[in-house]
């Protein structure tokens, strides 16, 4: 199995898939870790930006919800495809709109509140990690 944890440190689990700068790459076997890599984030909401949020929404649908329409879907299967070897994503957060494209792309999305990446990982394979997604109500 192959786990993508959205960083910005490789040390903590990015609170928002959308502003962070690296994936970290864990293979996973037999329930031991087997490799681990550090990818940088290519596209994205926030990947070539400062951290600011001054960005404008053209990624909305009629309704004005972020991160829907043609061009968010494009953005997210871009996305996606830098982490299409993975089986997992794991997020602190990640707008409902991202959400649904990466489940639609086949990912497992776990949204979970454990800051720390090693301590995340532990959780994973102990099979202990609870999915905060399983709680959203958007």
């Amino acid at each position: 199995m192959k786990v993508a944890i959205v960083t910005n440190d490789g040390e903590y689990v990015s609170q928002h898939f959308g502003r962070s700068r690296y994936y970290k790459i864990y293979t996973i076997e037999d329930n031991e870790i087997k490799n681990v890599e550090m990818r940088e984030r290519g596209t994205g909401h926030y990947a070539q930006q400062p951290q600011t949020h001054t960005h404008s929404h053209t990624t909305e649908d009629p309704s004005g919800r972020h991160g829907y329409g043609a061009d968010a879907d494009l953005k997210h299967a871009s996305m996606a495809a830098e982490i299409a070897d993975c089986d997992v994503l794991i997020a602190g957060g990640m707008g409902s709109g991202a959400y649904e494209s990466f489940k639609r792309a086949g990912l497992n999305v776990i949204l979970t509140d454990i800051m720390w990446i090693e301590e995340t990982v532990t959780a994973l394979m102990e099979n202990k990690l609870k999915n905060l997604a399983n709680e959203r109500t958007d």
